[in-house]
């Protein structure tokens, strides 16, 4: 897979895309691009929007609400735009959404969309602090917003679900 890495401004670290083109061994059954490869996709540009934005090497905590909303074709240009939405102590909130469109049209559609989770972590895998990302649109506003309504539903899944974790 042939990539472009690219920084969405030249000085802003807490977003980023990655470019490339989907490829026949990315197919699954049905002829579209497999699911788990769109998550790998998914899991790769949010690392490296989260290690970009820390500064360090950073590793996956949660992925939720994955929503596959149209299928993405083998030729089809594929870009996975990941940004940072939400900052605590040691941990980066961002929102991935893939976007996909035929190489000749210009037309790009929304494929995917999710919340994920990462961690920054020092050579002993222990967590360490992250720089802190403040919003500063009505839009940067809004996905913070949204972070922290998931956080909070999050919460409250993980109260109903404690005993099936425990065992």
């Amino acid at each position: 897979m042939s990539t472009d890495v690219r920084s969405t401004e030249s000085n802003d670290k807490h977003k980023l895309t990655l470019r490339f083109l989907a490829e026949p061994t990315d197919v699954n059954f049905g002829g579209k691009v497999h699911g788990g490869v769109v998550m790998k996709w998914i899991d790769l540009g949010g690392y490296a929007c989260a290690s970009s934005w820390s500064g360090r090497y950073c590793v996956t905590a949660y992925v939720g609400g994955i929503r596959f909303i149209c299928p993405i074709h083998i030729g089809m240009v594929v870009e996975v735009e990941a940004q940072v939405i939400y900052t605590g102590k040691t941990s980066m909130h961002l929102a991935i959404d893939v976007y996909c469109r035929d190489p000749i049209e210009q037309e790009r559609k929304k494929a995917t969309h999710c919340v994920m989770i990462f961690v920054a972590v020092d050579r002993d895998s222990r967590p360490v602090g992250v720089p802190a990302w403040e919003p500063r649109t009505e839009q940067e506003i809004k996905l913070r917003d949204y972070a922290v309504k998931l956080m909070s539903l999050r919460q409250e899944i993980d109260e109903e679900m404690k005993d099936y974790f425990s065992s």
